[in-house]
């Protein structure tokens, strides 16, 4: 089993990993070059250059236009059609149970019943989901794949799977895109692109990418030979659902026909078919919602997260699902192995990385998820003391996210901060794979 103390050292203070050569981490200034025999190798990358002082988060005050006008006594009716559209339900029911005229006495009663019976049915599935009563902002913030979201100047990232670009969402809800053999940088803005939690880049395709945002989700069409740094909003989709707010995590099929969804308030993953804006729910009963969605790169299974401490892998071709559950707490994160043969996930509260494996199936197993019925232990990430230039340090701890490479043979694992040291920073640890014959996880 890999533990953290067969790891070198982390780079002293001031200095940066710059690149990988002859199987070993190189540190230094940022602004130092490669040397000779590697420039030959050297990508071009594009340049992130952000200042944190204009990235203030944005207002969150809708005071609307209700009022600068005079306030008018409508009939009770059309105050029923107006809050059904603003708070469903529970806003009609406390209408009528408050109104003080124009319901007969009974109708009022029942509605009052009615009330109270919704309100102690909400109680009751909100304590058997504590995370049901946090806000759309403390949701995203609990649930997104990077550290300290609510106060990180940069919220989400996201390499394009073919070309050199990314796209980096930003405190101020805006989305960035950067290309290596361009200088333009479009900003991508909406009225309805708040608190983004996930960005996914359309797989090929070179210029569609979709937004996780708090109440919907937006495909931007990103024209690549246009020289505007400000696309219109007129490029950009709008998909939503009924209760499927605020979306935390999107994957899409690795041909691109078909992109998941998913909001821990929402038991149900939504497939949706782009082109035509419409979706079709994967159903799961037992509640609680889903947190992220994981698609193995062979297109054949994808992991869903969720609040609690059990976790399911659907197929994608009948789309079954099988459960696995966990002991101390739910499934924090995962990635799948270049075919698909393999999960490794993490639990929260928990320094140790699983993995799970998932044989090749054909004929009659075609359909089923299959899997081992137990996952092994293959990292120890738990508290251990290095020795730096700069004295004795802490790392370790427990795994926020990781991510596989396509050709499998490294695994970046960023680590949370230890809130116990005194500028206890998250780091990442990266691993050599190997998948076959045999799996081997090496610092």
């Amino acid at each position: 089993m890999c533990s953290l103390g067969l790891f070198p050292p982390p780079p002293p203070r001031g200095q940066v990993t710059l690149y990988e050569h002859n199987n070993e981490l190189v540190t230094g200034n940022s602004y130092e070059s490669p040397p000779p025999d590697f420039r030959g190798q050297w990508i071009n990358l594009p340049v992130l250059n952000l200042t944190k002082d204009p990235l203030k988060t944005p207002g969150r005050l809708d005071h609307g236009t209700r009022t600068a006008f005079i306030h008018h006594r409508e009939q009770v009716w059309k105050r029923c059609i107006n809050i059904w559209r603003d708070m469903g339900l529970f806003g009609v029911l406390n209408e009528i149970a408050n109104s003080e005229e124009e319901v007969f006495e009974w109708v009022k009663t029942a509605s009052s019943w009615a009330l109270a019976l919704c309100r102690w049915a909400s109680s009751l599935h909100g304590s058997l989901f504590p995370h049901l009563s946090l806000k759309s902002e403390d949701l995203i913030a609990e649930f997104a794949q990077v550290t300290n979201w609510s106060s990180c100047c940069l919220r989400v990232f996201a390499w394009h799977p073919h070309t050199n670009k990314f796209a980096v969402a930003l405190l101020d809800d805006s989305v960035r895109v950067y290309n290596a053999s361009s200088t333009i940088v479009p900003s991508l803005k909406h009225r309805l692109q708040r608190n983004v939690a996930a960005l996914a880049w359309k797989p090929l395709s070179a210029s569609v990418l979709a937004v996780a945002c708090q109440t919907c989700i937006l495909i931007w069409t990103l024209d690549p030979t246009s020289l505007s740094t400000r696309p219109s909003s007129g490029c950009a989709q709008v998909l939503s659902h009924p209760g499927h707010t605020p979306v935390t995590s999107l994957a899409w099929a690795p041909s691109g026909g078909r992109l998941l969804s998913a909001s821990p308030v929402d038991a149900a993953i939504l497939v949706w078919d782009v082109s035509t804006e419409t979706c079709v729910p994967l159903p799961w009963f037992r509640g609680g919602g889903v947190t992220n969605l994981f698609w193995s790169p062979d297109g054949s299974k994808v992991l869903a997260t969720t609040p609690s401490a059990v976790f399911r892998v659907w197929e994608a071709q009948m789309w079954t699902c099988e459960r696995w559950p966990t002991l101390s707490g739910r499934c924090q994160t995962g990635c799948w192995s270049p075919d698909g043969n393999r999960l490794l996930f993490t639990v929260l509260g928990e320094p140790l990385i699983y993995s799970l494996s998932f044989p090749e199936r054909c004929g009659e197993g075609k359909g089923r998820v299959g899997g081992a019925k137990s996952a092994t232990i293959v990292a120890d990430l738990s508290e251990t003391t290095v020795q730096t230039p700069d004295g004795e340090e802490r790392l370790g701890g427990e795994a926020h996210s990781m991510v596989w490479d396509p050709s499998g043979e490294r695994l970046a694992v960023l680590m949370k901060g230890n809130p116990r040291v005194q500028d206890g920073k998250p780091v990442i640890l990266l691993f050599r794979t190997r998948n076959s014959p045999v799996f081997e996880l090496l610092p």
